[in-house]
């Protein structure tokens, strides 16, 4: 089984050559290194869409996975003040200062409790950059946004289940697109040239889904924003369905006519009084 390797064992060189023609300020920024401390939770199969998450990670945005070793990711659950102490130490290297760290590479902000605890890695480390694609917009707006701390930048994932809650024309998001024309085509933004763009780039940040045929079919041309609007739309049509048969259904009317308040009942006929026919 492959054995996760040790966080500095995995820095990516930024292609400077490509970013300085896509923005020169980006291309004067420190290599940026893929982190996963934390893969991708147990807890999160409720807060993403499945089928997305596997496209996603068969499209090649499942980034190489960092993590400082197996017994620290498992902390994360088991003994989060371990976990975060151990993070902090690991994040004193010398080569960490001034770099830009992603934080995961498949996973998400499962909790307000894990949120918080980045919180003080980032003022723990604070000559270290941050940044993170995130689905959990709630919490993020809630725990984030009031008072967003200066070194991390995050960009909302489209392909959630909290989709209807993203404003593109406020939020900086991200949407994977079939490939590069279509993200130009809807006057998104590539990220394609290094990472760092989804959030120091334009605001509009398209991801390109790679070229694995099976994984092309299942999205069919389509964006993961439009693939979730369509997961969506199903699952309300389910519940809507299910609201309806448990619905009691229509009780028969009796063919009697109820009595009505002071009404007079008939006379008896007599016996020897012929019936109508």
């Amino acid at each position: 089984m492959h054995r996760p390797a040790r966080l500095q064992d995995r820095v990516r060189t930024t292609p400077i050559s490509m970013l300085h023609r896509l923005n020169p300020e980006l291309a004067q920024q420190q290599p940026a290194c893929h982190m996963s401390s934390v893969p991708t939770d147990r807890n999160m199969a409720n807060t993403t869409m499945q089928a997305g998450n596997d496209a996603r990670d068969a499209a090649g945005h499942n980034r190489r996975r960092t993590s400082r070793t197996r017994s620290t990711q498992a902390g994360k659950l088991d003994d989060p003040p371990g976990w975060e102490t151990a993070m902090i130490t690991e994040l004193g290297a010398a080569k960490f200062s001034g770099a830009w760290l992603r934080i995961h590479d498949s996973g998400d902000f499962f909790s307000d409790a894990y949120v918080a605890a980045w919180r003080r890695i980032f003022r723990a480390r604070p000559d270290t950059n941050y940044y993170a694609y995130t689905k959990e917009v709630d919490r993020f707006r809630r725990l984030l946004e009031p008072d967003p701390p200066p070194n991390f930048l995050w960009v909302y994932s489209y392909g959630g289940t909290q989709d209807s809650a993203l404003d593109p024309e406020k939020d900086r998001v991200a949407d994977v697109f079939p490939d590069e024309r279509s993200i130009a085509s809807a006057g998104w933004a590539s990220q394609e040239a290094n990472d760092l763009l989804a959030v120091l780039g334009p605001r509009l940040v398209g991801i390109p889904a790679n070229r694995i045929p099976v994984y092309l079919k299942r999205l069919a041309g389509r964006r993961f924003s439009e693939w979730q609007a369509e997961v969506d739309a199903e699952r309300a049509a389910r519940r809507s369905r299910r609201h309806l048969r448990l619905l009691p259904a229509p009780r028969p009317q009796s063919q009697s006519q109820p009595e009505q308040p002071g009404a007079v009942a008939p006379a008896p006929m007599p016996a020897d009084q012929p019936r109508a026919a």
